[in-house]
């Protein structure tokens, strides 16, 4: 499963229950005696609890995300979890120039006026392209036994792999569609570099290339340049000039 850790295949990869689960943005208990040690990392390797920045020297090579506050909820940017999950059906926000995602429900029991979508678990206001506030609230939509949903990347990697054949769709021409280009090209380039390393070998010196191999050069030496001015003109006797 793409973002790793086994898991349900249906509700997500093991990583995510605990990271939403986890406490964050509290002392550190092994680093609370240093500066900036405000637990705000999770581990997707070790799915243990929160980390601080003190803490990732015992975490090296692993999936680390970086967890963020907003109006009191805990917040992860797009483009660090989208890496590792779906996130579709689950509406972001722009804060700080980054667009985000929340990881828990935020109810809100009297939507604003004039709403017409809200979270189907939790109620809160959103955009009609949306149906979650949440990466929470698409998990207790997928516990309810929504099939619709997936927080599965490989569904994506495998349709673009079955439509393209293992090539990027700039790689085909319209009509022959079966066959890369590049390859195309890469032969007729191929072909077209021998014949010219053939040619270049044979017109040489001659300290290189031995009577058969001067039998199939494709065109002949260039003729040296002839200068019918300088052809006529004969050495003379010197002049001095005068004293």
């Amino acid at each position: 499963m793409a973002g790793g850790g086994g898991g349900h295949k249906d509700l997500g990869p093991a990583w995510l229950k605990p990271m939403l689960r986890a406490s964050y943005f509290h002392p550190c208990p092994f680093h609370g005696d240093s500066n900036k040690s405000e637990c705000n990392m999770f581990c997707l390797d070790c799915t243990g609890s929160a980390l601080c920045s003190y803490c990732l020297i015992n975490h090296r090579d692993h999936r680390i995300v970086q967890i963020r506050r907003s109006s009191y909820h805990n917040v992860v940017r797009v483009n660090e979890i989208q890496k590792y999950i779906d996130i579709a059906c689950v509406q972001t926000y722009i804060i700080n120039s980054a667009k985000i995602v929340f990881l828990n429900e935020r109810p809100q029991p009297r939507p604003g006026k004039g709403v017409t979508n809200t979270c189907e678990i939790c109620c809160r206001s959103l955009l009609d392209s949306f149906r979650f506030c949440s990466l929470g609230c698409k998990l207790g939509a997928m516990k309810r036994g929504d099939g619709t949903l997936t927080f599965s990347l490989l569904n994506k990697h495998n349709n673009r792999d079955h439509f393209l054949g293992g090539f990027d769709s700039d790689d085909y021409d319209d009509d022959e569609s079966s066959t890369p280009k590049k390859i195309r090209r890469t032969n007729f380039f191929n072909r077209m570099m021998d014949r010219l390393s053939i040619h270049s070998f044979n017109s040489g010196d001659g300290r290189d290339s031995s009577g058969d191999e001067a039998a199939t050069n494709i065109s002949p030496s260039t003729p040296p340049i002839f200068n019918h001015r300088n052809a006529r003109r004969r050495k003379g006797i010197p002049h001095r000039a005068p004293f």
